[in-house]
């Protein structure tokens, strides 16, 4: 069996270091498919995607790259709370110094929650680079659903147990991650933001996957992703999967992904 062999990386951006790893089959080559880029959720972190990225990588037989975003996990702490326009943004402060020093030319951003959003503002910026988008979980405007789920977990990390699980992946960044969470999404200008600008601007095929249980988004999330794409783009309710269905559901999750990287128009080369 292929097996993905992981190798740990270092990126210098303007706000600071960022650490990245990767996964690459054993025997796979540049002609196996654009590099798939993994982008975390508001509290995630390399650490957090688990054995997900092997296994993903071994699936598809091509390269998978995931990063932590500048104050997550173990890279630099953020200069200060994030910008309004953060998720637009990571793909100048993020994403395009980690393809430039990986060498990574065309890819395929793969966003969780607001990782998705993330992935969908690449995909708007970086037509030439994006041969595909997969988006798992992503909110596309701010649903009272997503208030409360946001509500309940405030409550939860009223439990110090609970932050110091945080701090075990974040470090004495912890506080902060949880502070540009709560803070950015409650926050009464946050109220009107929406994704749709960035979904008019995607024409790459799109595969917009949601738990049918998420906690945090109902299915008009992806409804909304698919009829805002201006290109070719796929909606998948993943059964009995809450908001994070590549641990509840990983095999789903790698099946759809890769009957949907098989396609002809996902496959062009990654040079």
């Amino acid at each position: 069996m292929t097996v993905a062999k992981a190798a740990d990386h270092w990126v210098e951006t303007p706000g600071g270091r960022l650490f990245a790893r990767s996964w690459q089959p054993e025997g796979s080559a540049a002609e196996a498919g654009p590099t798939v880029v993994l982008i975390h959720d508001s509290l995630g972190c390399v650490e957090l995607w688990r054995d997900f990225p092997a296994a993903l990588a071994t699936a598809l037989g091509r390269r998978v790259v995931a990063y932590d975003r500048l104050g997550f996990g173990r890279s630099d702490p953020h200069p200060g709370p994030l910008p309004p326009d953060f998720i637009r943004g990571e793909t100048e402060a993020g994403l395009l110094p980690l393809c430039e020093q990986l060498g990574i030319g065309r890819m395929v951003p793969f966003g969780h929650s607001v990782g998705g959003g993330m992935a969908v503002g690449a995909a708007a910026r970086l037509p030439e680079r994006c041969a595909a988008l997969v988006t798992v979980s992503a909110q596309t405007f701010v649903e009272d659903r997503t208030l409360a789920g946001l509500r309940e977990a405030e409550a939860g990390f009223r439990d110090p147990a609970q932050m110091q699980r945080l701090a075990r992946y974040h470090g004495a960044k912890a506080e902060w991650v949880l502070e540009a969470w709560l803070g950015t999404w409650l926050a009464p200008e946050f109220a009107g933001w929406t994704l749709d600008a960035d979904l008019a601007r995607v024409r790459c095929p799109l595969l917009a996957l949601h738990g049918d249980r998420d906690e945090y988004g109902s299915a008009r999330h992806p409804e909304r992703i698919v009829a805002g794409a201006a290109g070719p783009s796929r909606m998948v309710l993943l059964p009995g999967c809450g908001h994070v269905p590549h641990r509840e559901g990983p095999e789903a999750v790698i099946e759809e992904v890769a009957r949907f990287l098989a396609q002809p128009s996902t496959r062009r080369s990654s040079a």
